[in-house]
């Protein structure tokens, strides 16, 4: 095992020419997975297309904010700010919030996907602007009549859960509503695009919520109006239960030829059903289920502002770092979880992202087929049309956790989790050949993407049986790691002679932010005997007290063995910084709760490399 690590300035400018120049190439060996008895579903879609010209670049954004177009965001008082207000934010520009102050992002986003809730999409500002489509309806007619009189948004509220969830019978606006409004946020999305300086996607969430557990999914298309205009969308008033989604997918592709994916997210909230061990509808999972799973479905949404979803304490106890911003008391619809341990760890197991990836080494085992073989993202889940994720500059979820001097004692919505509670994470890094839909949309795709809870770390990763310490010191490093092995998000077939797969890790810390203190490998894999492990690996370590400015690390797992199915991924620790709510405690004067740490320890989680034996 090989290991640099930089701690000081100096010698940066060489890593950095090193590490992220030169002209890169395709790994043949990807293309050989087309053909693997445990390939995927469309393997193709992890080739890059230009064998002469593959990522070189990483790009940061979210792919999950809400404007004043969701039910909920508008409901909590975010009334004017739309997603024209949310694409200028993260292009840099200066918005004025729903609180009335002034907010602007330090560093503007190189792509964002303002994704409402297809669930009531733009329908309470169509009621107050008397829109005539969203007033044709006796259930338009009825929230107009509520917001004119004494009840207000109360029994809509009411009203709105209910429906989401089932318990009452569902009301639509109406297709001519649906329609008029999706095709404004097609437009909007349209407008804000700028192919190699800002990206935008057209898209939303399906908000999913069988007996109040957290199902969500955020809907992305590649595509422009041509394609996307044919449809509306597909909402959880249609149907709660992902397959049925997946088959609306599946008919927009056939129908357009164009593209579409999904994210979930928040499963910390899920009262244990996102990586369940049945299908919503109560069968056994099967063979095509994970084939609809992985094709649909190539990433996960892995921290946001509910709460840090990587790993829990009570499932991973020999892990020191798990519990980071951790929710484990309730699900979506605050239903406490079990006090008694065991019961809570079987729930957390459906629950949090490395229990997932495990299960899915348990399933391949079982159905020829990993259902939970996803990447990783970020993202930052924010109702007020501001997608932040830094501590230092934290506009929080809804319009009451804006800052001000009483956020740190009051509640989202008045109603809802402690402010103080909220996380300021996360964005999505994505590595690709230029910032456009085409190429953002493909990265993702084939999983060469992570996620981080706020700060940009460059974080690179290859594995393979050809690549070498030596390979660290190449100016054509990336180059030499597509065609020897694979980046992340990638499939190692069995190779070499029988020896353990080489991982090289190059990461350089945000020029902005912390210094770093350790990378990690955290592998799981399914022994001989069925059983599924996980063991977290210091790959690197910053020598010093002040931390390091990059790593750069040759890496073979001790403990291989060819014959069990594993996954690995990387996990890069900052040195702790302070939190949101310690800036506000110094910014507005006040205490604050001691339920919450002053210092935490942001992070980055690369996708995952899997190895599959023959």
């Amino acid at each position: 095992m090989g290991l640099r690590a930089g701690e000081t300035g100096s010698g940066m400018t060489d890593f950095s020419k090193a590490a992220w120049s030169g002209v890169l190439l395709i790994s043949l060996f990807l293309t050989a997975c087309q053909d693997a008895p445990n390939a995927p579903p469309d393997a193709a879609d992890l080739v890059a297309v230009d064998p002469d010209s593959v990522p070189e670049q990483v790009y940061w954004g979210d792919l999950h904010v809400h404007s004043s177009l969701s039910f909920d965001a508008h409901s909590f008082g975010n009334r004017n700010l739309g997603p024209e207000a949310a694409y200028r934010f993260a292009r840099g520009e200066t918005v004025r919030s729903s609180s009335g102050q002034e907010a602007k992002l330090q560093r503007p986003l190189d792509f964002l996907l303002v994704a409402d809730h297809a669930e009531y999409l733009g329908f309470l500002s169509g009621i107050e602007e008397n829109d005539a489509l969203a007033l044709a309806t006796p259930l338009g007619k009825r929230w107009q009549s509520y917001l004119a009189g004494k009840e207000g948004m109360g029994p809509i509220m009411t009203e709105y859960v209910d429906m989401v969830t089932g318990v009452r019978p569902r009301e639509t606006p109406g297709k001519k509503f649906a329609q008029s409004i999706w095709s404004d946020v097609i437009e909007i999305a349209e407008r804000y695009n700028e192919p190699g300086r800002f990206t935008t996607f057209a898209g939303y969430e399906w908000t999913s919520m069988p007996g109040g557990r957290n199902l969500h999914r955020v809907v992305v298309f590649r595509d422009g109006p041509d394609k996307t205009g044919q449809i509306i969308p597909f909402s959880a008033l249609d149907s709660d239960d992902p397959e049925r989604l997946w088959a609306f997918l599946d008919q927009y592709e056939q129908n357009t030829s164009g593209s579409v994916l999904a994210i979930p997210h928040n499963g910390n909230l899920s009262g244990g059903i996102m990586f369940a061990d049945e299908t919503l509808s109560g069968s056994a999972l099967s063979r095509e289920y994970a084939k609809a799973r992985v094709r649909w479905e190539p990433v996960y949404e892995v921290t946001q502002v509910k709460g840090d979803g990587e790993a829990h304490p009570l499932l991973s106890p020999d892990d020191e770092y798990a519990d980071f911003e951790t929710w484990d008391e309730t699900d979506i619809s605050l239903t406490p979880k079990p006090t008694d341990p065991e019961a809570k760890k079987r729930m957390l197991q459906g629950e949090y992202a490395r229990s997932g990836l495990k299960k899915g080494l348990a399933y391949e085992a079982e159905l020829g087929m990993n259902p939970y073989q996803f990447g990783m993202i970020g993202s930052t889940d924010s109702h007020t049309s501001l997608s932040t994720a830094d501590d230092n500059n934290f506009w929080g979820k809804f319009k009451d956790s804006e800052p001000s001097d009483d956020r740190l004692e009051s509640d989202m919505g008045g109603a809802l989790w402690p402010n103080a509670k909220l996380t300021a994470s996360g964005y999505t890094g994505i590595w690709a050949r230029a910032n456009t839909r085409a190429e953002l949309f493909a990265a993702i795709k084939r999983r060469e993407v992570y996620a981080t809870t706020g700060p940009r770390i460059r974080l690179r990763v290859f594995a393979g049986w050809q690549l070498e310490a030596t390979d660290l010191d190449r100016e054509d490093f990336a180059a030499r790691g597509y065609r020897r092995g694979v980046p992340m998000g990638g499939i190692l077939a069995q190779g070499g002679e029988n020896g353990a797969p080489d991982f090289l890790i190059r990461v350089m810390k945000d020029p902005d932010d912390a210094n770093l203190e350790r990378v990690q490998i955290i592998k799981g894999w399914r022994t001989v005997d069925g059983e599924v492990k996980e063991k977290v690996h210091d790959v690197g370590v910053a020598e010093t007290e002040k931390g390091a400015v990059t790593f750069a690390i040759h890496w073979s797992d001790p403990d291989f063995n060819v014959r069990e199915n594993a996954f690995y991924y990387v996990r890069v620790l900052q040195k702790p910084t302070e939190r949101w709510t310690a800036y506000d405690k110094e910014n507005f004067g006040v205490r604050g709760s001691s339920d919450y740490p002053d210092f935490i320890q942001e992070r980055v989680y690369s996708s995952p490399i899997w190895y599959q034996p023959e």
